[in-house]
């Protein structure tokens, strides 16, 4: 159990560290940039993105569910995964309906050719507000992972 328990950390840990960055450092510059250099800097991002966080993300919600279900002691251990994983699989409901649909908008998008309507579709704000939400819950859900491995080491 605790090999599981400490994995499940470190790819909560992971996924939200990533997430994090986006918050203080991407989300303000996405921002920041004009139309074609936003649309760029999206389309670089996402491919090397998208690989990982699916990946972090989606084992964490396994290993917590594990724990939370079989491999934890009954009791204060299980109901720590549990939470972990309810938070986790927040993360990942904003990430499917919110997040990536932007992202695949924007990738979709030529750098060169603004959209007319940009004023009124630019989905930055609202991709920041949601990026911000999940972060903040992923961020939870590893400070339960971590003290919930710890308490029930």
């Amino acid at each position: 159990m605790s090999v599981v328990a400490v994995l499940a950390a470190v790819l909560n840990g992971i996924a939200a560290g990533i997430m994090l960055s986006t918050v203080i450092g991407i989300a303000p510059m996405m921002l920041a940039l004009p139309y074609g250099r936003y649309v760029q800097l999206v389309q670089f991002l996402w491919p090397r993105y998208d690989p990982i966080m699916p990946v972090t993300n989606g084992a964490t919600l396994v290993l917590d569910v594990l724990l939370a279900t079989a491999l934890a002691e009954p009791g204060p251990a299980r109901l720590g995964y549990g939470a972990a994983a309810v938070l986790q699989a927040a993360v990942m409901g904003i990430s499917i309906t919110r997040n990536v649909p932007v992202n695949r908008m924007v990738k979709g998008l030529d750098p060169e050719q603004r959209p007319g309507d940009w004023a009124d579709i630019d989905p930055r704000r609202r991709w920041r507000a949601w990026n911000t939400v999940r972060t903040s819950l992923a961020l939870l859900a590893f400070v339960v992972n971590v003290i919930t491995t710890a308490q029930a080491a």
